[in-house]
């Protein structure tokens, strides 16, 4: 039944931690290398450096909703929305 999903391979799922300047302040975020992938198509499909795009999306969601709760899952929601909409 899951073999599609279990037979991924595992450095997909390992969690890379990287720095990352948001709003002026460092912060670190924990996220699995296939998420740190898919945001990287992100920003290069939008010609900005990845830091620009999760910094400009960060303020952004502060702009609609007030505030961020979690990045690292407004990052991965993101990445699923952009697979959703941008991709076969």
């Amino acid at each position: 039944m899951c073999e599609l999903y279990a037979s991924q391979t595992p450095e997909l799922y390992q969690v890379t931690k990287k720095s990352i300047r948001v709003q002026g302040v460092v912060t670190s975020l924990a996220l699995e290398n296939k998420v740190w992938q898919i945001l990287e198509e992100i920003a290069d499909r939008e010609q900005i450096s990845l830091a620009h795009f999760i910094s400009t999306l960060y303020q952004e969601s502060i702009e609609k909703h007030g505030h961020v709760n979690n990045l690292a899952s407004l990052l991965r929601i993101s990445c699923l929305t952009y697979l959703q909409h941008f991709t076969a």
